[in-house]
């Protein structure tokens, strides 16, 4: 299910560290051989009866945020914290998975009442937007009729369901890493400061015009520099991104970056290394697989409202699956199902699995039923 030529922003050091806590949690050497290294998986129905392909995606992975220790957190009163340091699910992708999981068991129940082929796609790293394209890249989505994926919480309250028709910023993410010339700060002559030119293109990047067309983002969001107050410093490194709200406006803002890092670089006599770490584009909903959405959620169980949900901020690279199903003609469509959390990406992040995740189930298998119904 991963095109290795298209993997963005692999870390061979935290790849190995993670292959050495499964083994420490009794994953088997066969399965970790088996998977080489990547995480996430796809899992296939097959009826053995003619009929549609039905993919649905759901995504796994978590954030590098410590979780809360407050005791009234109900991840703490329940006891299912994170028990990694520094690592959480803040933005409820383990519900996502649990949600999948639970799919898969009503698909395994529900065999002989449908037909085709379902496909239950358990994606790795959105978190900076890495993952859907290596998947995207494998092919395995090429026969694909009919999908969606949906995201627990955000503007959805509980019991409601917002179908997206359109939406998402289009986003490429980049590490840029600048090199200098260490020296004594006495001689300065005799140096180049990465990190006065690491600060001079944080500040240029902050001013980029924007576009007429449409809504721009620039973030950086570190950067790192420096051994001591007494040395120039030799080496940068730092994390940004641009969005844009099509394609073409982030295509436009990603070039203003290189234009940027490449003069500056050249004024400060240093050389880069600017590296796209993750990339999605927007979302463009196909309205067949959108009532099917919405009829699907109007019968699930514990659904209150069914309303549109058209998101202008934020990316999600599940747009990436999208864009290569939507190529060959499949029809996809993009939801969101309810809970009360306090914001994502937050050390306080949480949702309640007991209420929110069967409201998700029951979308999912509705949409289920009625494209693969026997």
């Amino acid at each position: 299910m991963i095109n290795p030529d298209a993997v963005m922003a692999r870390k061979p050091e935290e790849v190995e560290d993670a292959i050495e806590l499964a083994r420490a949690a009794g994953v088997s050497e066969a399965l970790l051989e088996r998977m080489g290294g990547y995480t996430g998986c796809v899992g296939v129905l097959d009826t053995g009866r003619p009929g549609p392909v039905t993919t649905l995606r759901f995504d796994i992975d978590c954030l590098a945020i410590e979780e809360t220790k407050d005791e009234n957190h109900l991840p703490n009163r329940e006891g299912f914290a994170s028990t990694r340091p520094g690592l959480s699910h803040a933005c409820g992708h383990d519900g996502h998975t649990a949600v999948g999981l639970g799919v898969a068991q009503w698909l395994a129940d529900n065999k002989e009442t449908l037909c085709g082929k379902v496909k239950l796609v358990f994606q790795p790293a959105e978190e900076g937007v890495r993952g859907a394209a290596a998947i995207a890249a494998s092919g395995v989505l090429d026969d694909v009729d009919w999908f969606t994926a949906g995201h627990i919480g955000c503007d959805a309250k509980p019991g409601r369901i917002g179908v997206s028709h359109e939406g998402y910023l289009a986003t490429t993410k980049f590490d840029l890493e600048i090199f200098g010339l260490p020296c004594a700060a006495g001689s300065p002559e005799k140096g180049h400061s990465a990190l006065m030119c690491a600060c001079n293109t944080v500040m240029a990047l902050g001013s980029l015009p924007g576009h007429s067309k449409g809504i721009t983002r620039v973030q950086v969001g570190k950067i790192v520099s420096g051994t001591a107050r007494n040395i120039v410093a030799g080496h940068a490194y730092v994390v940004l991104e641009v969005r844009g709200e099509s394609t073409e406006i982030n295509d436009y803002m990603a070039a203003n970056v290189e234009t940027t890092v490449k003069g500056l670089a050249a004024a400060y006599e240093c050389t880069y290394k600017l590296t796209r770490m993750g990339e999605a584009v927007t979302y463009k909903g196909d309205e067949e697989a959108v009532e099917l959405v919405k009829a699907a959620a109007r019968d699930a169980e514990g659904v209150t409202l069914v309303t549109d949900m058209n998101a202008k901020v934020g990316s999600e690279d599940c747009t990436m699956l999208i864009r290569r199903i939507q190529a060959h003609g499949g029809k996809c469509a993009f939801f969101y199902f309810g809970c009360d959390h306090h914001g994502h990406h937050r050390p306080d992040f949480e949702i309640q699995d007991r209420t929110s995740l069967p409201v998700g189930w029951g979308v999912f298998t509705g949409f289920v039923a009625r494209t693969n119904a026997r």
